[in-house]
């Protein structure tokens, strides 16, 4: 098993560990959740508008925002990481998050990338050549692909996304708690 692999198949439940030492770090304000929440809002919609999108394992998604990045998933995850770290009002707590993303990520995204090129070949190569692995492009690769695709309410509902906005908001509801116990 390599490292991607490793983190591949551990994300999750690494994360929920992470989490747990990231709320035992937190020390939050109203005004750090409120800011925090509307930084993860961006994330989730991000990741909402991806998943709209995204035919996972059917077809090599290259319209709507994947058109402007290979990754927007994991863009609009990054948002949600800052705003969770901006949430907790935890340098120390923030770093690790941080740096946990960027490791694991790093790697996840590159497995899947390796996964997609063993099964769409050239027509991945060509669309990695024109769209950047994580930052947005500022104008879509192709603008006519990008113009003919359409969200769709049931693919954002098959991928399960709204899993990410329910694990968001309970974090904040977490956060409060915590506040609400330490701080108040």
């Amino acid at each position: 098993m390599t490292v991607a692999d490793f983190f591949a198949r551990w994300r999750v439940r690494l994360g929920y560990i992470l989490a747990a030492v990231l709320l035992v770090l937190a020390r939050p304000t109203l005004p750090s959740i409120a800011l925090g929440g509307l930084v993860g809002a961006v994330g989730l919609a991000i990741r909402g508008y991806a998943a709209g999108y995204l035919h996972k394992q059917e077809v090599l998604t290259t319209t709507g925002p994947y058109a402007y990045t290979r990754n927007p998933l994991y863009f609009g995850s990054s948002f949600l990481a800052l705003g969770s770290a901006t949430a907790m009002r935890s340098w120390t707590g923030g770093t690790l998050l941080l740096f946990y993303f960027a490791l694991v990520y790093g790697f996840v995204m590159r497995r899947e990338e390796g996964e997609l090129r063993a099964q769409f070949h050239e027509a991945f190569d060509a669309f990695a050549a024109g769209v950047p692995l994580f930052f947005p492009r500022f104008r879509p690769q192709n603008k006519s692909a990008f113009d003919s695709a359409s969200f769709s309410w049931a693919q954002y509902k098959k991928n399960h996304e709204y899993e990410a906005a329910i694990g968001f908001l309970l974090l904040l509801l977490a956060l409060v708690v915590i506040w609400q116990l330490r701080f108040r």
